[in-house]
């Protein structure tokens, strides 16, 4: 049965390493999958998943204007498809979601999704927000904090490492940019006047 499938964490969790491997899993049997990525996260190269240990795929790219729908039916016409995986589904508008679940529904694909829940100021992502309330299931790829406990918030540094609280919901970085914390280091770090 196809359902849709929402991967989430913080970043440097491994969900591009994860979804690189299920797709591999597929293809290794024979299957074909069908690989998506938000357009303007180029970190890799244009139309490009890769992990930070050194995996690869190539992927068609969305931007907001992409009919999400369309778009697998379009790639259903060129041949069977096992499984759809999107990386960077955070970037997903709420109508794209939606557009996901009628391709689950209605086409009959599973879609796998794996992107982060929050951004730096703990605030849930549109896309997010859109997927813990229509994903069919819903899994937490973990990491860890400094300390040692389970990481689900992450600051944004400046280049000399001082944490930002302000800004634009969306800006692209990896390890030199962001860091993963608990949510205890999370409001230290963010100055949390509660403690």
């Amino acid at each position: 049965m196809a359902k849709l499938y929402f991967h989430y964490s913080t970043m440097n969790a491994g969900k591009s390493t994860v979804l690189l491997q299920a797709s591999h899993n597929y293809r290794e049997r024979g299957m074909q999958t069908y690989l998506l990525t938000a357009r303007f996260d180029n970190r890799a190269g244009a139309g490009r998943i890769a992990s930070r240990i050194g995996i690869a795929a190539e992927a068609d790219t969305f931007g907001p204007e992409t009919d999400l729908l369309a778009a697998i039916q379009s790639r259903q016409a060129t041949g069977p498809v096992a499984c759809v995986f999107i990386d960077e589904a955070q970037f997903l508008s709420e109508d794209q979601v939606w557009q996901l679940a009628r391709a689950v529904d209605d086409l009959k694909v599973p879609i796998m999704c794996y992107g982060l829940r929050v951004d730096f100021q703990g605030k849930l992502f549109p896309g997010s927000a859109a997927l813990l309330a229509l994903s069919d299931e819903m899994r937490e790829v973990r990491t860890i904090c400094h300390c040692g406990k389970k990481a689900t918030m992450v600051v944004r540094q400046d280049e000399t490492g001082a944490v930002l609280r302000e800004g634009a919901q969306v800006q692209i970085g990896g390890n030199d940019t962001y860091v993963s914390l608990c949510r205890r280091h999370w409001r230290k770090a963010m100055e949390d006047p509660a403690g």
